[in-house]
This record gives structure tokens, C-alpha cells and sequence, in this order.
């Protein structure tokens, strides 16, 4: 994947360089979309300078607009006994198409599982291994300063999930996620949060409409070293967990960003997620990333 995507950064730097001079006087009608794409990366660079330059966290959905590929896995103990491995977690390229604009592609995670996990209804087949829903994510990013100018940012979201999974693996409905999200900076240290609000287009008895809170406090040591810990809180108003909140506790530590290449760097972490609430979805989980901003 890395050699690809460096590939793939030759080329369009290529491809930008040898378009740039005939763009201006050109009269072609492909003139204005070889220009959009001769101006990728230095717009992506702009949009990326204009805001603060923490480090994506775990779990906690940015407000930040970074350019990147991102695979996630995590190993999620289950009550009785049983264990939910997530192969990619539903991340995929994050690509930045327009000024304050961002928008992820997903690849849909591999689920496995481990011993007998609870049916989604008492006449539905038991949850196999499979492909989970496929996920879009929208940001726009509102307001935002770099640390010479205020270290802050604020963004609205729009996530949407599409019930392409299989069977036990699906919501089986489409579901809309708005979400606001913020962060501040002092100095080193960093708060980044956001709140969202799920909206399944069916299924509502089942599903209901969950209010996800999740909030990660970050200091950086040194110049590649983040260690955080995140708060990630759930509450169901409705559906078959209603009435029912999960809290849980997510120390961790990012690392980055490690340049390979010209635009290319890495980033990786790794966390351990506590719950803290009765009745949570899992008791324990290992959660690792790896991101290759570009």
C-alpha cells in the first residue's frame, strides 16, 4: 500500500508540474478540471496550515481535515465469554476536494467472532463472520487558527452508513449521523471532542437514536510522541437499549508523524478501551491504528 500510494504522489506531482504551463492560456475544456487537480496538493497543504497540527486521535473522530489512508483493528471482549475481532474498523482515504472540505471514503470492516454472541431478534440467525456496513464521513470545517493565531478549530460532520453488510454484521438500515465537533489547544496540550446523534432511516424499535459524546485529552512529548486519554460515552433515549449508557475509558499513545517520503508520513497507536457502565456492548477492547497522512 505504501509503495502505491508513493506511486501514485510521483505521478500526480508529475502530472502537475508538466500541466501547469499550458493551464493558464490554455482554451481546452479540460482546462479547469487539469488545473483543479494540478492544484491538489498545495490547496490540501493550505487548508492543513490554516489549522492546528495535533495528531488525529484513536478513537475520537477529529475536527481536524488531514489528507490520508487510515487502517484501524481492534479486539473487543464480549460479555459471556464471547470476542468481536474488526478487521479495519470502517476507515478507509480521507481526501480534501474543496477549501474547509473533507471527505472520507470507508472500506468496510471484516468481522470475526469468537463463541456465541446474542441474536438480533429471537427468529433471526446467530451474527457469522462477514463484511460490516459500508461508511461515509463529510466535514466542513467552520472556524479555525494555527497556533500562531489561536490553536483552535470547530467543524460540523455528517456521517452516513449504508446496510451493506452481511447478515449479523448489518444495521440493515441506512443511518445519518450529524455531529459537531471542536477542539482547543494550550501549548502542548490538546482537547479534541465531539458529540453526534444517530438517526436510522428504519428500524428505530431496534436501533433507536443513540447520542455518542467522545472526548480525547492529548499532550505531545518530544516531537512524535502523543499520549492521550480519551472518554467515550454512549446513551440510548430509545430502541432495545434504551434507557441504557456505556462509558468508557481509553488511555492510549499516537505516535507521528514520521515522514517516508516527500508528502508521505506515518502515524501509529495503540489503546486499550475500559468500560466503566453496566450493560456496555463490550467489557474490554485493544484498539491499534495506523495512518499514512499525505
Amino acid at each position: 500500500m505504501v509503495s502505491l500510494l508513493l506511486a501514485l504522489l510521483s505521478a500526480a506531482d508529475g502530472a502537475a508540474q508538466s500541466s501547469q504551463a499550458p493551464v493558464a492560456g490554455s482554451s481546452s475544456p479540460w482546462a479547469p478540471v487539469i488545473a483543479y487537480f494540478a492544484d491538489w496538493f498545495p490547496r490540501a497543504t493550505r487548508i492543513q496550515n490554516e489549522q492546528p497540527h495535533w495528531i488525529s486521535p484513536l478513537v475520537t473522530t477529529t475536527p481536524r481535515l488531514e489528507e490520508k489512508l487510515r487502517y484501524d483493528q481492534s479486539w473487543q471482549s464480549q460479555p459471556r465469554g464471547a470476542a468481536l475481532d474488526n478487521f479495519g474498523g470502517g476507515k478507509g482515504v480521507d481526501l480534501l476536494p474543496f477549501q474547509n472540505t473533507l471527505i472520507v471514503v470507508g472500506i468496510p470492516a471484516w468481522i470475526t467472532r469468537n463463541g456465541t454472541l446474542p441474536r438480533a431478534g429471537k427468529n433471526s440467525p446467530p451474527p457469522g463472520d462477514g463484511w460490516a456496513d459500508e461508511n461515509f464521513l463529510l466535514k466542513y470545517r467552520v472556524v479555525a487558527a494555527n497556533e500562531e493565531n489561536g490553536n483552535y478549530i470547530f467543524t460540523a460532520l455528517l456521517g452516513i452508513s449504508a446496510p451493506s453488510g452481511d447478515n449479523g454484521n448489518s444495521a440493515g438500515h441506512a443511518i445519518f449521523t450529524p455531529a459537531l465537533a471542536a477542539g482547543k489547544g494550550y501549548g502542548k496540550f490538546d482537547v479534541q471532542s465531539n458529540l453526534a446523534v444517530s438517526f436510522p432511516n428504519g428500524g428505530m424499535d431496534r436501533l433507536g437514536m443513540p447520542l455518542a459524546w467522545n472526548t480525547a485529552f492529548q499532550y505531545q512529548v518530544r516531537r512524535y510522541f502523543w499520549p492521550e486519554m480519551e472518554v467515550n460515552y454512549t446513551w440510548w433515549p430509545d430502541g432495545a437499549r434504551a434507557g441504557l449508557n456505556q462509558v468508557f475509558l481509553t488511555p492510549g499513545l499516537m505516535i507521528g508523524r514520521l515522514t517516508l517520503r516527500d508528502r508521505v508520513a506515518l502515524s501509529v497507536g495503540a489503546g486499550y478501551q475500559v468500560a466503566v457502565t453496566h450493560q456496555p456492548l463490550y467489557n474490554h477492547a485493544l484498539v491499534v491504528s495506523a495512518r499514512l497522512p499525505f
